[in-house]
């Protein structure tokens, strides 16, 4: 507890910021201008919306790499910017500020560098689109809240770019919204990620109510003053509000559907932004969940079932973008195993994270390229033999498929593999199930993309006769190849330097070759058990489902009860509406019931009463003498009745 109140002090130890640093609001500012003049312009932007779309991220990465320079070479690595003071009532003062330190800069480059690759992109992929300027409005608005989440210095700020994260992720995964499927999606996660921000919003109460503020320096200092039962509810909160955003379990199933939105979309919201902020809050709260085993290890369960749903679910979807955002649940996964097994591997999840960030957007946009060449057909087993076509998109491809399964020396050999060590360093029986899980994981992993890259690029052509494959434009290839050389040399560079540079954040790096003493299977038998997975997944996928095999067009119904399972998401959906969805529905027919005949029935009874009683009453008073003649005697005659009564009693 100790060791971790230190780091918490150290880690917010702010100094108030200065030249350069005073113009960080920019970073939020700019994409943030380029939606509010996009949006209140209107279709007189449509000439050159995308430019400036284009633009307003560009400008911000520029600032960003600007600033990482400068912060570089000071002497505090955390800058504070007080802004204002947003509200001031009796106890409660919320100050509007940000933070600027190793963890968010990092995040900032990520966010904006692929944000501004993914915005180029756009420019070829949605250039037929007549509502291409609002589009790109969109794109900057959700880079814009996602700047203010990771920037903010505190929980409220952190939860003003959650929820505009939120919104904006709803805008375009309907911006086709004249289909079905896309507003369904949109609406699903909306409401599923409304679910986790409840969490949220609770432990930021909680934040308040004892230790009178939400700012991150107040909080995480006052950490060692809060019951351990108290500590443990606000961490298992929080991990509710991240594993909304980030697609975890239980809170995954709207992951998958918000396929529906375009391409460029998917990448976005699967690659460096959306998805990532869950684990930004779990890594940015780290003095919270140092004080806390309990919640650390829920985060470590939750990470591990759900990088295996990922994989199983991944290995029988035949629409390429749904095979790769199931495999963007499994690799979140993998991030939380990693910031769940606490000091000195946070570090590790943020290594992954930005490995992540590079392969994974290359192979949406590479899936974005396929589409763009076959008619937007998502369906695998009409593609086939598409290597001869379109050989930008393939060698791509390619490389991020070869880093996402972790070969070496491509980043996700660096990111990934520290991470499975880390889970079996943990020792025990814990220790053999999170490090177990994990090493499964990574041969899923090489199985499912394996099966992706043979049905997408080789075998025989399987398209319709209407579909001419052909390459795409630079302004999609282009990013795509930037992303390319990401995936293929960042690893090293990012093993190297990343941890060292969050440490200030995060608190050191672990010593994998040292905490792998404590673990059964020594580090270098590990590596190579792990490369036996992967190959043995590869090989696999390719026995199955290479050149040599007819892929029908059309799936086999007749399958196993797992293959079944997995086609149907193992299921999440019916468990949702089995256990949430219907009961959901009863309890709102019930209410409406009781509302119609109890509340209603009860308010309309008396009132009715009140009047039936009012119209008898007021027969009463007629305007006739001699009623009121006759009511004074049938009164006074009464009077005396009673007193005769009590005078002979």
């Amino acid at each position: 507890m100790t060791t971790s109140m230190n780091l918490a002090a150290d880690q917010v130890d702010a100094v108030t910021a200065g030249a350069p640093f005073n113009l960080m609001w920019l970073l939020i500012a700019l994409p943030a201008a380029g939606a509010i003049v996009l949006l209140l312009l209107g279709k007189r932007a449509n000439a050159w919306g995308h430019l400036l779309g284009c633009a307003m991220p560009i400008l911000s990465f520029a600032l960003g790499l600007f600033l990482f320079f400068h912060l570089k070479g000071t002497d505090s690595r955390a800058q504070n910017l007080h802004m204002f003071t947003w509200t001031a009532s009796g106890d409660l003062k919320i100050d509007a500020g940000l933070l600027l330190d190793p963890l968010s800069i990092t995040f900032v480059l990520l966010i904006t560098g692929v944000g501004s690759l993914i915005h180029i992109y756009s420019i070829g992929y949605m250039s037929h689109d007549p509502e291409r300027r609002k589009f790109f409005a969109y794109l900057n608005l959700f880079v814009a809240a996602m700047l203010l989440l990771v920037l903010g210095n505190s929980y409220v700020a952190l939860y003003f770019g959650w929820e505009g994260v939120g919104v904006a992720s709803y805008l375009l995964i309907s911006f086709w919204n004249k289909r079905p499927a896309a507003a369904t999606a949109a609406k699903k996660a909306f409401i599923m990620n409304r679910v986790g921000d409840v969490g949220l919003a609770i432990a930021i109460f909680i934040m308040f109510t004892k230790v009178g503020s939400t700012q991150y320096a107040d909080v995480f200092n006052s950490v060692g003053t809060l019951t351990g039962g108290l500590v443990t509810a606000i961490g298992l909160l929080l991990l509710l509000g991240a594993c909304g955003k980030s697609g975890q379990v239980p809170l995954q199933a709207w992951l998958p559907d918000a396929m529906e939105g375009p391409t460029p979309v998917s990448a976005l919201i699967h690659a460096a932004t959306m998805v990532t902020a869950g684990v930004y809050l779990i890594a940015r709260s780290n003095p919270i969940f140092d004080a806390t085993d309990t919640a650390r290890l829920v985060v470590t369960i939750v990470g591990a079932i759900t990088l295996l749903y990922g994989c199983v679910a991944g290995c029988a979807y035949d629409d390429i973008k749904k095979v790769l955002a199931y495999s963007t649940v499994s690799q979140i996964g993998y991030m939380f195993l990693a910031v769940g097994l606490g000091p000195g591997v946070y570090a590790l999840a943020i290594v992954h994270l930005v490995a992540h960030g590079f392969f994974k957007a290359g192979l949406f946009l590479g899936a974005g390229s396929v589409m763009h060449g076959m008619n937007d057909e998502v369906d695998m087993r009409k593609f086939g033999g598409l290597w001869k076509h379109m050989k930008i998109t393939f060698v791509t491809f390619t490389l991020g498929y070869l880093a996402l399964i972790g070969i070496p020396p491509l980043s996700g050999y660096f990111s990934k593999d520290p991470i499975i060590e880390a889970g079996f360093a943990r020792g025990g029986v814990e220790g053999w199930l999170l490090g177990g899980a994990a090493l499964l994981g990574a041969g899923l992993t090489a199985f499912y993309m394996t099966r992706l890259m043979c049905m997408t690029f080789f075998g025989k052509p399987r398209w319709d006769d209407d579909v001419h494959p052909h390459e795409s434009p630079a302004t999609m290839t282009v990013p795509m190849m930037i992303l390319a050389i990401g995936s293929l040399g960042g690893g090293v560079w990012l093993a190297a330097v990343l941890p060292d540079w969050l440490a200030t954040s995060l608190g050191a790096p672990i010593d994998l070759h040292h905490a792998m003493e404590e673990s059964p299977i020594p580090s270098g038998v590990l590596l190579a058990i792990t490369l036996v997975f992967i190959v043995g997944g590869v090989a696999l996928g390719v026995l199955l489902f290479g050149p040599k095999r007819e892929i029908p067009k059309v799936a086999p119904a007749r399958v196993s009860p797992l293959v079944a399972a997995a086609r149907a998401n193992l299921y999440g959906d019916k468990f949702n509406e089995a256990v949430f969805e219907k009961p959901g529905l009863a309890l709102t027919r019930a209410s409406l019931w009781i509302e119609d005949h109890g509340v209603d029935g009860a308010v309309n009874g008396l009132s009715g009463g009140v009047g039936a009683t009012s119209t008898r009453v007021r027969r009463i008073q007629n305007g006739a003498v001699r009623s009121y003649a006759l009511s004074m005697l049938v009164g006074v005659v009464a009077v005396i009745i009673a007193l005769l009564a009590v005078r002979f009693a």
